[in-house]
Protein backbone atom coordinates (compact mmCIF):
# COMPACT_ATOMS: atom_id res chain seq x y z
CA UNK A 1 0.00 0.00 0.00
CA UNK A 2 1.59 3.34 -0.65
CA UNK A 3 -0.43 6.49 0.11
CA UNK A 4 -3.44 4.86 1.18
CA UNK A 5 -4.10 2.97 -2.35
CA UNK A 6 -3.69 -0.49 -2.79
CA UNK A 7 -1.46 -1.98 -5.90
CA UNK A 8 -1.09 -4.77 -7.55
CA UNK A 9 3.02 -4.82 -7.28
CA UNK A 10 4.92 -6.75 -4.71
CA UNK A 11 8.82 -7.21 -3.59
CA UNK A 12 10.73 -10.53 -4.28
CA UNK A 13 13.11 -11.42 -1.23
CA UNK A 14 15.57 -9.58 -3.53
CA UNK A 15 13.83 -6.28 -3.88
CA UNK A 16 12.51 -6.46 -6.94
CA UNK A 17 9.31 -5.71 -8.05
CA UNK A 18 6.99 -8.54 -9.13
CA UNK A 19 3.13 -8.39 -10.50
CA UNK A 20 0.70 -10.07 -8.64
CA UNK A 21 -1.04 -13.14 -10.46
CA UNK A 22 -3.85 -12.80 -13.04
CA UNK A 23 -7.02 -13.88 -11.75
CA UNK A 24 -7.84 -17.20 -12.91
CA UNK A 25 -9.99 -17.31 -16.08
CA UNK A 26 -10.57 -20.83 -15.56
CA UNK A 27 -12.51 -23.26 -13.41
CA UNK A 28 -13.04 -26.75 -13.20
CA UNK A 29 -16.18 -28.96 -13.58
CA UNK A 30 -17.44 -29.98 -10.52
CA UNK A 31 -20.63 -32.34 -11.91
CA UNK A 32 -22.52 -33.96 -14.27
CA UNK A 33 -26.09 -34.85 -14.57
CA UNK A 34 -28.94 -35.63 -16.72
CA UNK A 35 -32.87 -36.50 -17.15
CA UNK A 36 -33.81 -38.63 -20.18
CA UNK A 37 -37.56 -37.25 -19.84
CA UNK A 38 -39.12 -34.25 -18.39
CA UNK A 39 -39.75 -34.46 -14.40
CA UNK A 40 -37.34 -37.72 -14.31
CA UNK A 41 -34.93 -37.58 -11.79
CA UNK A 42 -32.02 -36.31 -12.31
CA UNK A 43 -28.50 -38.89 -12.77
CA UNK A 44 -25.51 -37.83 -11.78
CA UNK A 45 -22.64 -39.38 -13.56
CA UNK A 46 -18.94 -38.65 -14.17
CA UNK A 47 -18.39 -38.41 -17.60
CA UNK A 48 -20.59 -38.11 -20.53
CA UNK A 49 -20.23 -37.38 -24.69
CA UNK A 50 -21.16 -34.00 -25.80
CA UNK A 51 -22.41 -33.84 -29.34
CA UNK A 52 -23.85 -30.97 -31.56
CA UNK A 53 -26.83 -32.77 -32.56
CA UNK A 54 -27.67 -34.12 -28.74
CA UNK A 55 -26.43 -32.34 -26.08
CA UNK A 56 -25.36 -33.91 -23.09
CA UNK A 57 -26.20 -38.01 -23.81
CA UNK A 58 -28.82 -39.22 -22.27
CA UNK A 59 -30.51 -35.83 -21.90
CA UNK A 60 -33.86 -34.95 -23.40
CA UNK A 61 -33.28 -31.20 -23.64
CA UNK A 62 -30.03 -31.84 -25.89
CA UNK A 63 -31.71 -32.74 -28.98
CA UNK A 64 -31.88 -29.65 -31.67
CA UNK A 65 -36.19 -30.14 -32.56
CA UNK A 66 -36.08 -29.16 -36.27
CA UNK A 67 -36.18 -25.96 -37.19
CA UNK A 68 -34.68 -24.99 -33.67
CA UNK A 69 -31.83 -23.70 -32.42
CA UNK A 70 -30.27 -25.83 -29.99
CA UNK A 71 -30.79 -22.73 -27.48
CA UNK A 72 -30.85 -25.27 -24.48
CA UNK A 73 -28.84 -28.01 -25.24
CA UNK A 74 -26.50 -27.97 -21.91
CA UNK A 75 -27.20 -25.87 -18.84
CA UNK A 76 -24.73 -24.32 -16.43
CA UNK A 77 -25.13 -23.35 -12.74
CA UNK A 78 -22.01 -21.99 -10.56
CA UNK A 79 -21.60 -23.26 -7.46
CA UNK A 80 -21.46 -19.79 -5.93
CA UNK A 81 -24.45 -19.07 -6.90
CA UNK A 82 -26.28 -22.02 -5.82
CA UNK A 83 -24.42 -21.78 -2.29
CA UNK A 84 -25.85 -18.41 -2.37
CA UNK A 85 -29.31 -19.14 -3.43
CA UNK A 86 -29.47 -22.64 -0.82
CA UNK A 87 -28.51 -19.96 2.62
CA UNK A 88 -30.94 -17.24 1.06
CA UNK A 89 -33.29 -20.04 1.57
CA UNK A 90 -31.72 -21.58 4.20
CA UNK A 91 -31.91 -25.05 2.64
CA UNK A 92 -28.68 -27.03 1.83
CA UNK A 93 -30.18 -29.46 -1.46
CA UNK A 94 -27.82 -30.72 -4.09
CA UNK A 95 -26.86 -28.67 -7.13
CA UNK A 96 -28.32 -31.59 -9.39
CA UNK A 97 -32.19 -30.79 -8.00
CA UNK A 98 -31.65 -27.43 -10.16
CA UNK A 99 -32.18 -29.82 -13.14
CA UNK A 100 -28.77 -27.84 -14.02
CA UNK A 101 -26.26 -30.66 -16.28
CA UNK A 102 -22.83 -29.19 -15.68
CA UNK A 103 -21.63 -27.75 -11.84
CA UNK A 104 -18.94 -25.44 -12.32
CA UNK A 105 -16.33 -24.29 -9.62
CA UNK A 106 -14.20 -21.59 -9.07
CA UNK A 107 -15.39 -20.04 -12.27
CA UNK A 108 -17.94 -16.74 -12.99
CA UNK A 109 -20.21 -17.78 -16.02
CA UNK A 110 -19.98 -14.73 -18.56
CA UNK A 111 -23.04 -13.45 -18.99
CA UNK A 112 -22.85 -12.42 -22.63
CA UNK A 113 -24.64 -14.37 -25.52
CA UNK A 114 -22.52 -15.53 -28.14
CA UNK A 115 -19.23 -16.00 -25.38
CA UNK A 116 -17.86 -19.14 -26.30
CA UNK A 117 -16.90 -21.93 -23.16
CA UNK A 118 -14.48 -24.29 -23.48
CA UNK A 119 -13.94 -28.26 -21.85
CA UNK A 120 -11.68 -30.05 -21.19
CA UNK A 121 -9.43 -30.44 -24.65
CA UNK A 122 -12.56 -30.56 -27.14
CA UNK A 123 -15.88 -29.31 -26.47
CA UNK A 124 -16.96 -25.66 -27.05
CA UNK A 125 -20.38 -24.44 -26.05
CA UNK A 126 -21.77 -20.72 -26.32
CA UNK A 127 -23.84 -19.07 -23.97
CA UNK A 128 -27.57 -18.29 -25.62
CA UNK A 129 -29.02 -17.05 -22.73
CA UNK A 130 -29.82 -17.52 -18.76
CA UNK A 131 -31.70 -20.14 -17.36
CA UNK A 132 -34.75 -19.01 -16.52
CA UNK A 133 -35.45 -20.71 -13.08
CA UNK A 134 -39.15 -22.73 -13.18
CA UNK A 135 -41.71 -23.04 -10.60
CA UNK A 136 -40.56 -26.47 -9.39
CA UNK A 137 -38.20 -24.70 -7.27
CA UNK A 138 -40.34 -23.13 -5.03
CA UNK A 139 -41.63 -26.56 -4.60
CA UNK A 140 -38.07 -27.56 -3.56
CA UNK A 141 -37.93 -24.67 -1.14
CA UNK A 142 -40.29 -21.31 -0.47
CA UNK A 143 -38.49 -18.74 -1.92
CA UNK A 144 -35.87 -20.65 -4.55
CA UNK A 145 -37.26 -19.52 -7.73
CA UNK A 146 -36.88 -15.91 -6.18
CA UNK A 147 -33.08 -16.73 -4.76
CA UNK A 148 -32.09 -17.94 -8.34
CA UNK A 149 -33.61 -15.09 -10.50
CA UNK A 150 -30.87 -12.19 -9.99
CA UNK A 151 -27.87 -11.84 -11.43
CA UNK A 152 -28.10 -15.08 -13.79
CA UNK A 153 -28.13 -16.59 -10.78
CA UNK A 154 -30.13 -19.90 -12.30
CA UNK A 155 -26.86 -20.47 -14.48
CA UNK A 156 -26.62 -20.12 -18.19
CA UNK A 157 -28.03 -21.87 -21.36
CA UNK A 158 -25.63 -23.12 -23.93
CA UNK A 159 -25.87 -24.96 -27.49
CA UNK A 160 -22.96 -27.24 -28.60
CA UNK A 161 -20.80 -26.09 -31.22
CA UNK A 162 -17.86 -28.75 -31.13
CA UNK A 163 -19.07 -32.41 -29.41
CA UNK A 164 -16.80 -34.54 -27.06
CA UNK A 165 -15.89 -36.49 -23.87
CA UNK A 166 -16.09 -34.03 -20.90
CA UNK A 167 -15.29 -35.40 -17.35
CA UNK A 168 -15.71 -33.79 -13.91
CA UNK A 169 -12.18 -32.17 -13.10
CA UNK A 170 -11.61 -31.25 -16.47
CA UNK A 171 -10.98 -27.23 -17.38
CA UNK A 172 -14.02 -24.58 -18.13
CA UNK A 173 -12.36 -21.36 -19.86
CA UNK A 174 -13.81 -18.74 -21.91
CA UNK A 175 -12.65 -19.34 -25.87
CA UNK A 176 -11.22 -16.47 -27.29
CA UNK A 177 -12.25 -16.19 -30.65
Amino acid sequence: MTDGVSTALDTNEEGAVAQAPAPTMAGTIAGIARHPRAKAPMEVIDDVEITIEAGLHGDFRGRVKPGGKGRRQVTLLERGDWDAAMAEVGRDIPWYERRANLLVDGFDLPQIPGTRLRIGADVVLEVTRHTDPCDRMDALAPGLFAALTPDWRGGACTRVLMGGRIAVGDEIRIEEP
